[in-house]
C-alpha cells in the first residue's frame, strides 16, 4: 500500500508529468479553437456563396438556394465537430481503431431500429431537391399551417400566424400545400338586399374597384355578378388576383371599400326584418 502510495507522489511531483498534461491541454485547446474557427470560416464561405448566387437568380430559384445553404451549413457543421471529437479521443489516448469498429456495427444495429429517423433525413433530402417548399413559405401539413423557419436534416420548424412554432420530422410530411409559389385569388361576396337595384350595385361595385391602389393587387379586380340568389339576399361576386399568400389582405380592403361605395349611394345591405300582420275580426 504504501509503494502504491509513494509511486502516486512520485508521479504527481514528477515535472515531466505536469509538462505532458499541460501539452495535452494546450493542443485539446487548440484543436477545439481551430475546429471552431474553421466551422465559422466555411459558414461565411457558404453564406457568401448563396448570396451572390441568389441576387442573380429569379426569386424561385433564390428561395431553394438559401434553403440548400442552411442544409449545407448544417451537415457541414455535423461532420466537423465529429472530426474534431476523435481528434480529442486519440489526444487523451483512447485508440480509435477499435472505437470506429465498435461504431461501425452499432450504426448498422441502429440503422435496422432507427428507420424512422432514416425515413426523416431522406425525406428531407428530396423536400429540397424537388423544390417542394423552401425557407420563407407559407405552408400547410395536415392541421398546421404557418411559415417555413427552418428545413433540417431530419425536422422542419414552422411558426404559425399567432407565434408557435411546430417541429414537425420530414417523415411526416406527407401532404404540402404551398402559399406561396403562385399568385392568389381573393374572393368577395357582396350581399345586396332584395329591395335595391342590383344592376345600380354591380356598377357601383364595378367603379369603386377600378380606382382601388394596394401594394398587392396584381390585376384590377373583377365582377364576376349575381353568385347566388337566396332567400334573404342577392350575392355579387367580386375577385381580386393579388401577391402569393396575400389574399386574405386583400379581401378585407376590398369589403371595406366596397361597403363604403354602397353606403354612399344608398344601397341597402340585407338583415333580419320581421313583419307583423294582425288580422282583423271582421276577417274571420
Amino acid at each position: 500500500m504504501n509503494q502504491i502510495i509513494n509511486g502516486t507522489l512520485d508521479w504527481i511531483k514528477d515535472p515531466e508529468t505536469w509538462q505532458s498534461f499541460g501539452g495535452s491541454a494546450l493542443r485539446i485547446v487548440a484543436i477545439f479553437l481551430i475546429g471552431r474557427f474553421v466551422i465559422w470560416i466555411v459558414h461565411k464561405s457558404v453564406d457568401r456563396f448563396v448570396i451572390n448566387r441568389a441576387s442573380k437568380q429569379s426569386p424561385s430559384h433564390a428561395r431553394r438556394m438559401t434553403t440548400v445553404g442552411k442544409l449545407m451549413k448544417n451537415v457541414i457543421s455535423y461532420i466537423f465537430y465529429f472530426i474534431v471529437i476523435m481528434i480529442l479521443l486519440s489526444e487523451v489516448g483512447i485508440d480509435l481503431g477499435p472505437l470506429l469498429a465498435g461504431a461501425g456495427v452499432a450504426g448498422i444495429a441502429i440503422g435496422f431500429g432507427a428507420q424512422s429517423l432514416v425515413k426523416d433525413i431522406l425525406t428531407g433530402f428530396f423536400i429540397i431537391l424537388e423544390d417542394q417548399f423552401a425557407v420563407g413559405d407559407v405552408i400547410q401539413t395536415g392541421q398546421f399551417k404557418g411559415t417555413v423557419e427552418v428545413i433540417g436534416l431530419r425536422t422542419t420548424k414552422i411558426q404559425s400566424w399567432t407565434g408557435e412554432i411546430h417541429i414537425i420530422p420530414n417523415g411526416m410530411i406527407n401532404e404540402v400545400t404551398n402559399f406561396s409559389i403562385n399568385n392568389t385569388l381573393a374572393v368577395v361576396d357582396v350581399l345586396i338586399a332584395y329591395e335595391a337595384d342590383v344592376d345600380k350595385a354591380m356598377t357601383i361595385i364595378r367603379e369603386t374597384v377600378k380606382q382601388l391602389k394596394h401594394e398587392h393587387l396584381v390585376k384590377e379586380p373583377e365582377v364576376l355578378g349575381v353568385q347566388l340568389v337566396a332567400a334573404l339576399a342577392v350575392t355579387i361576386r367580386v375577385i381580386a388576383e393579388c401577391n402569393p399568400n396575400m389574399h386574405t389582405f386583400v379581401a378585407r380592403y376590398l369589403n371595406k371599400e366596397v361597403k363604403d361605395a354602397l353606403d354612399q349611394h344608398g344601397i341597402e345591405i340585407p338583415y333580419p326584418k320581421m313583419v307583423t300582420y294582425q288580422r282583423s275580426y271582421e276577417e274571420v
